[in-house]
């Protein structure tokens, strides 16, 4: 193994960067040999050293000059990159050869730029932009890339590898079961269902007319028993969560841009989750003529002909809620007067992508939600967070009574963006409400039911909010999912109302009644 792949100090593997380069210049560069030489050996322990460690990054291993070309062999380590050493020579170069031999750089060319990273495993995806070829052998991935002159100007072998590290980070986060930890667990309830056969309430509330599948998949039309339960559930989060918690209402976009999705991190892994959302190409009725016509002879919906007639995605349909409300905070300064800022959105569906994992209510492609935001300096985002989970606790206990727990896990995102560290900290990090499915087994299935996110600076960043006062911004947020809710809530204490809480069939009132069929 080449001795560049370990830290002499620590004795472990690490990154190591390869590159032959040459710049093109306006004329044979040969007479200017004996000024481009000591210009690299000055360069060796000035340009090549600023910002590095002694004994660290990028060394010239090889150089040459041929013709219009003059060529380079670097290698490195993490600390100045063999890319970024090699953008970093060109305009000092320039400038002795513009000054002494009125010859000048015209361009620049990577012959070879092959990268080595440590990793325990092989990576499982092998196509990767501007990547040649990938390999894997004795602990270390091997990059081949193909990048040029605009790639390098642009930083596009960092982001190469930052993405490979990130893909790297993934393989090994694992489930949740690795990244989770128990805060609060209630008392185990003895659960109504149990005298009449425990029973999955979504096949019991179709049977019974509450609900009805709708004609999309992962989708339900909820009856007048379902939406009442819903409104009541709603009820109880105005009153106990939004109204005393200082709680103000917006309304948030339900098509969030990929301008939106770049700024809040989703763009980097979304794309398997989502409903895209294709515009037509144009509204011009002679346009569509044909598409209109097929239909009227044949009576069936040309889908093939309407796909060359849509545009491409300007977006998606409302993923995650909260993304399409910060564009209203986007590049402004908070007055401090105005922190912490709590607001909430409950004005229409959310649509994610279920794929195979579709069931009952709990997991749909369509799904309501009352998505809360809060916004402030870090600790009053802490503080913040724990009054919520307060006042959560008041409602699963004092009026749903619900056997349930919390946990706290590292979400997916933050793993990606090495963020894993910090959840011990209890700080940035996502608390998970479970509670247990008594029909899915003797212990019963947990099902999250509900979350509540401290974000750390995540959002502020990504859509540039910053302070009156200078602090730092953070941000929270919790979904509110009143089919995940309904779904725990009648898994353990099932339709009937007489079975139902005191204190919910208080709330609740009267069930209406619902349409009769013959």
């Amino acid at each position: 193994m080449d001795v560049a792949f370990i830290n002499s100090r620590t004795k472990t593997m690490e990154p190591y960067f390869h590159l032959k380069g040459s710049f093109k210049t306006s004329a044979d560069a040969t007479p200017a040999r004996a000024d481009i030489e000591k210009f690299i050996e000055g360069a060796k322990a000035t340009i090549l050293q600023k910002g590095v460690p002694a004994g660290r990054g990028s060394r010239i291993i090889g150089w040459d000059i041929k013709d219009n070309n003059i060529s380079f062999d670097i290698e490195s380590d993490r600390y100045l990159r063999a890319h970024d050493a090699f953008i970093r020579l060109r305009k000092p170069l320039a400038a002795v050869l513009g000054k002494g031999h009125k010859i000048g750089i015209r361009g620049a060319e990577v012959e070879e730029f092959i990268v080595k990273l440590p990793s325990e495993q092989a990576l499982r995806q092998t196509k990767i932009p501007h990547v040649k070829s990938i390999e894997f052998s004795d602990g270390m991935l091997t990059l081949s890339l193909d990048v040029g002159e605009a790639e390098l100007e642009n930083k596009v072998p960092d982001r190469i590898i930052s993405l490979i590290e990130d893909k790297i980070a993934a393989q090994g986060f694992g489930g949740k079961a690795e990244h989770w930890s128990l805060l609060w667990e209630s008392p185990k309830k003895e659960f109504p269902v149990l005298k009449y056969g425990v029973k999955d309430p979504t096949v019991e509330a179709e049977k019974q007319g509450w609900i009805k599948r709708g004609a999309s998949r992962g989708q339900w039309i909820h009856g007048a028993q379902m939406t009442h339960i819903f409104r009541t559930f709603e009820q109880i989060v105005l009153e106990e969560v939004i109204k005393p918690l200082g709680y103000i209402e917006m309304i948030f976009p339900k098509l969030d841009t990929w301008d939106v999705l770049k700024h809040s991190g989703h763009a980097k892994g979304v794309y398997p989750e989502i409903y895209y959302v294709s515009p037509p190409k144009t509204r011009d009725p002679a346009f569509w003529e044909e598409v209109i016509d097929y239909y009227k002879v044949t009576l069936e919906v040309p889908l093939d002909l309407i796909a060359e007639k849509i545009d491409k995605p300007t977006g998606i349909l409302c993923y995650a809620q909260c993304p399409s409300f910060w564009p209203f905070l986007q590049g402004k300064t908070i007055a401090d007067d105005s922190l912490p800022i709590k607001v909430f959105d409950r004005s229409g569906t959310s649509h994610r992508y279920e794929s195979g994992g579709l069931h009952g209510m709990e997991r749909v492609d369509e799904f309501h939600r009352i998505e809360l935001v809060f916004i402030g300096t870090q600790e009053q985002v802490l503080t913040h967070s724990k009054e919520m989970q307060e006042c959560y606790k008041h409602i699963f206990n004092d009026i749903l009574d619900l056997e349930w727990r919390m946990a706290w896990v590292t979400p997916w995102f933050m793993a990606q963006e090495g963020l894993t560290g910090l959840a011990g900290q209890k700080e940035v990090g996502t608390i998970d409400f479970e509670a247990p499915l008594p029909y899915r087994g003797k212990d019963g299935e947990w099902l999250e039911f509900q979350n509540l996110s401290v974000n750390g600076d995540k959002y502020p960043k990504g859509f540039n909010v910053k302070s009156q006062s200078g602090k730092e911004v953070w941000s929270g947020c919790s979904g509110i999912g009143l089919e995940r809710w309904a779904s725990v809530f009648l898994a353990q204490k099932g339709l009937e109302p007489a079975d139902w809480p005191e204190k919910f069939r208080e709330k609740i009132g009267e069930m209406p009644k619902g349409i009769r069929f013959m």
